[in-house]
């Protein structure tokens, strides 16, 4: 089917592609990036499942339908497929996902990959978040933001990290029940354990990369999740074996999610009447200077693409 493209977001692996460390393959000149949101404009001869009119959001992963991530799952937009940066994309209707009604195009082309990385990060372990668990998440990028959203919403306790007063404050006002500055207090992992009474956190959304692993393990809970899911730190992941094996923690890494993942993550956001975080929202032609902004990792939430400006 024809996908009208309203809006599409940027996510830290247009960074990585950029500077030739995206671990997947891709293709010479492909449209760029993997989100996106916008209308359903005509109908391929054996389409059944959408409708022209239908406000729908597609699978970073196309034919990632269901199941571990396997090899035959890897073509993804923005990488080996053409991506969202346009004003029409072709897709393959079982990769269609019905956007929320609360959420407009622009919080909608924020979803498919952040989101339903959170919600892997999360649920997809071989411990699914719990009401009543601790979830520590770092900074205060878009993943972060939806995995301290989903599971304040699913009733845990969610710890937060980050650099600055002001941020906390956000991050407060979004449901952190406590924050911690980690350039005041370098030790934070040590203070994570002591805010949740010497036992550590049940998950935690491991997004800084080496930097901050050896404070992530310090803050998990024996038999915990660190979910591996990002390096935005940069820099080598450098694991000490002993510390890993001292904490008792499960490491995992993912890489977004597939279609039953992301349907998931719509169905909570919109029970929960989630709003996803926007920090800023360009125009289509000022895609590079997006881009730009983004790469210097300040802002607090999603930065979004209007197609239609």
């Amino acid at each position: 089917m024809l996908l009208r493209v309203h809006a599409t977001s940027l996510n830290y692996r247009e960074i990585l592609i950029l500077n030739g460390r995206y671990p997947l393959p891709v293709k010479p000149n492909a449209v760029a990036l993997c989100d996106g949101a916008g209308e359903v404009v005509a109908l391929g001869e054996n389409v059944r499942r959408v409708k022209v009119g239908d406000r729908r959001i597609a699978s970073v992963f196309p034919y990632w339908m269901d199941g571990p991530f396997e090899g035959g799952s890897a073509p993804q937009l923005g990488g080996s497929l053409d991506g969202l940066l346009t004003e029409y994309a072709v897709l393959p209707e079982e990769s269609l996902v019905p956007i929320p009604e609360h959420l407009s195009y622009e919080e909608a082309a924020t979803l498919p990959c952040a989101a339903v990385t959170a919600w892997n990060a999360l649920t997809g372990g071989a411990r699914p978040l719990q009401s009543g668990d601790d979830v520590l998440v770092l900074g205060s990028g878009g993943v972060s933001l939806f995995a301290l959203q989903l599971a304040k919403a699913a009733g845990a306790r969610v710890i937060a990290t980050t650099s600055t007063d002001q941020k906390a404050e956000r991050l407060r006002a979004l449901g952190a029940h406590e924050v911690v500055n980690y350039r005041r207090t370098p030790e934070w992992g040590v203070e994570v354990r002591r805010l949740t009474g010497g036992r550590g956190v049940q998950h935690v959304v491991e997004v800084g990369g080496g930097g901050t692993m050896p404070q992530s393990l310090e803050a998990v809970a024996i038999a915990g999740n660190v979910s591996l899911v990002g390096a935005v730190a940069g820099g080598p992941w450098l694991i000490d074996g002993s510390a890993v094996f001292s904490s008792g923690a499960v490491l995992r890494p993912l890489i977004a999610g597939s279609h039953a993942q992301l349907a998931s993550v719509v169905r909570a956001v919109q029970l929960h009447g989630i709003r996803p975080v926007v920090a800023r929202v360009f125009g289509f032609h000022e895609a590079p200077a997006a881009l730009a902004w983004y790469a210097e990792r300040q802002a607090l939430g999603k930065t979004v693409i209007k197609v239609d400006a």
